[in-house]
């Protein structure tokens, strides 16, 4: 059976119109991103790369959620986030690098929503 791909309608219930809710971001070299996963941003340059509550480089704060798929493995990439006035979020499909606690994960939560992301528990 083949593997399903994430999409954006796999976590983004709902975002502003006009483009408000996005922005255009540059992915730091060495990150894959998917859709619906949570990213910080690199306070020494200012890119994006995969969320990280153990770090100490700014992506230990929850800046966003990936639109779609970059691959920056290779180098710097441009990309796309969900970075404000999201109204509804489901919350059971963000995706997490590596394995952070329950607890991180909440922390995150709190700061997305601290952005105008509501990330919530869908029925």
């Amino acid at each position: 059976m083949p593997t399903m791909t994430k999409t954006i309608g796999d976590f983004l219930k709902y975002e502003a119109p006009h483009g408000y809710s996005r922005e255009d971001v540059t992915v730091a070299s060495g990150q894959t991103l998917v859709p619906g996963q949570v990213v910080g941003r690199i306070t020494a340059s200012g890119k994006i790369a995969a969320f990280n509550p153990t770090a100490s480089d700014g992506t230990q704060n929850a800046v966003g959620i990936a639109f779609d798929a970059v691959d920056a493995s290779g180098g710097d990439k441009p990309g796309v986030i969900i970075a404000r006035h999201a109204i509804v979020v489901d919350r059971d499909n963000l995706v997490f690098a590596g394995s952070p606690t329950n607890a991180q994960k909440d922390a995150a939560v709190a700061q997305l929503k601290a952005l105008g992301i509501l990330a919530r528990k869908t029925v």
